[in-house]
């Protein structure tokens, strides 16, 4: 990484620190980042691998940019590690060709489908968030920033509105390490107020940057909290940083526009519900309360912008699904937005 990283540090697993970056801020590969790859479980010779698997996992730890033949492919004595070489190595052309993550990132929703595994994409995300949050100081915007990547769960108890993250509530709602929060988020049968949950604040936010990893920490999505704002900062940042224009979100309590032109949902759930209210239709009840939160998104120049569509507001939204989770798709802030075509 060129210079000193800035303080503090965070995400430190993301391979972030694996990368380079260009004249443009923009994320660069490394060899060392590509050999984390094959350094992954799924990769990585077991003691039932073959010569040959152990020879191309050897040559390409030794030089991860090399071209593979197909011969050499099909060498590979068991099929499951063929297969997943070839997914790998595909993955690898895409990053060496794209010159940066972010370019690969944004290629991989460009309409000529996705074979790169979910697992992948999450880890491009990350890294290129964490590169976008280089230097922030608000660990808020920091843990709001994980519903880029990481799935959550949402608990929405009298008029409460919390995510915690999905993973770590499946591990512990049992009842064990963080019995209080796996029973209030996976049953609802407690209050919020009730538990002994490490919701992030304004007050003790700062502990985020040493339990950064852990994934423990829920965050409140009302409207009017910090982190709200938070979650808006970040999707600013994530536009500014692939689009470079400058505009501003806010959240919203209600859309009050009966001839709104343009929204974008963050998720499946909010698409769905957005497009039915745009089109007059009815929604009802129950789908509407997947609805978590909404935002109002305004560029600073409306040349940016379609004709049909410059001097309006953007809406977006966030929702859950029937589980109560959100799944957030970052990638629907590059390919849904009406940009002018010179944007």
């Amino acid at each position: 990484m060129h210079g000193l990283p800035l303080m503090p540090d965070f995400w430190r697993n993301s391979g972030f620190h694996l990368l380079d970056r260009d004249t443009a801020g923009r994320l660069v590969v490394t060899d060392d980042f590509l050999r984390a790859y094959l350094l992954r479980p799924e990769i990585r010779p077991v003691d039932e691998s073959g010569p040959a698997e152990r020879a191309l996992h050897e040559s390409l730890m030794d030089d991860p940019r090399r071209p593979v033949s197909a011969q050499e492919l099909e060498s590979v004595e068991d099929p499951d590690a063929r297969f997943n070489y070839r997914v790998l190595l595909d993955y690898f052309a895409r990053l060496l060709a794209a010159g940066s993550v972010e370019a690969c990132y944004a290629g991989l929703f460009n309409g000529t489908g996705i074979n790169t595994p979910p697992l992948f994409i999450d880890q491009l995300t990350q890294v290129i968030l964490r590169n976008v949050l280089e230097g922030v100081e608000d660990p808020l915007e920091a843990r709001a920033g994980e519903l880029f990547f990481r799935e959550q769960k949402a608990s929405v108890e009298g008029g409460t509105i919390v995510l915690a993250d999905l993973e770590t509530v499946e591990m512990h709602a049992s009842g064990s390490a963080y019995g209080s929060l796996g029973r209030l988020i996976v049953e609802a049968q407690a209050p919020i107020r009730s538990t002994n949950l490490d919701v992030i604040d304004e007050q003790n936010a700062k502990d985020y940057w040493s339990r950064d990893q852990r994934h423990d920490f829920v965050i409140n999505l009302n409207y009017g909290r910090a982190g709200l704002r938070a979650l808006a900062r970040v999707l600013e940042r994530w536009i500014r940083h692939f689009f470079e224009l400058e505009l501003s979100i806010q959240p919203l309590r209600e859309i009050e526009d009966d001839r709104w032109v343009w929204h974008v949902g963050l998720d499946v759930q909010s698409t769905a519900v957005l497009n039915d209210l745009w089109q007059g239709g009815e929604v009802e009840p129950g789908r509407m309360r997947q609805l978590l939160a909404l935002f109002r998104l305004d560029f600073a120049e409306t040349a940016v912008i379609r004709p049909d569509v410059a001097g309006q507001p953007i809406y977006l939204a966030l929702g859950m699904d029937e589980h109560n989770v959100v799944r957030l798709k970052p990638q629907n802030l590059l390919t849904n937005l009406p940009l002018a075509a010179s944007s």
